[in-house]
């Protein structure tokens, strides 16, 4: 299974459209985003590419891990950045970091995934990260870092009540 990871930044008048052009950049601005937590399934390779959101793929639904962040006041900085540690088979952890730059969210991924493999007891290989941010200049910002499942398939046809 190909775990695609992306990272996009953005700004608006608003939280929602600062994060709508963080997606946007990132390429997965027009599908709908069901978190997951942070285990990384055996058979998995990560890729790192830019994603474009097929037009028949609009209001699907996709499997993410994702890390973010906003600044709000000028000269604030927000950075996001996921990290992620795999075995030999595959299997991994993911963990989402922000912070108020790229050195302490690296920090804080390292600290983070060093800490989650001495409690197991799989031989993971070293960290990896994947970081991006930028700094408030007046509008709101967003960094985000978004690791893509495959997908998860079309909507189910529930069958819709009619209205009495």
């Amino acid at each position: 299974m190909k775990i695609v990871l992306s990272a996009g930044t953005g700004s608006g008048p608003t939280t929602i459209a600062a994060f709508d052009a963080a997606l946007m950049e990132a390429g997965v601005t027009h599908w709908n985003l069901l978190h997951l937590s942070s285990v990384i399934p055996p058979g998995s390779e990560i890729v790192e590419r830019p994603i474009e959101t097929p037009a028949a793929e609009f209001g699907q639904r996709r499997y993410v891990v994702l890390a973010l962040d906003y600044a709000r006041e000028a000269g604030v900085e927000a950075w996001a950045g996921l990290g992620w540690c795999q075995d030999a088979s595959g299997k991994g952890l993911f963990v989402e970091i922000t912070g108020a730059s790229h050195d302490a969210v690296a920090r804080d991924i390292d600290r983070t995934l060093d800490v989650m493999k001495a409690r197991r007891s799989f031989a993971f290989g070293p960290n990896r990260h994947k970081i991006t941010g930028l700094a408030c200049t007046g509008e709101v910002v967003c960094a985000l870092v978004i690791a893509v499942f495959p997908n998860a398939g079309p909507w189910p046809a529930y069958p819709i009540a009619p209205d009495r």
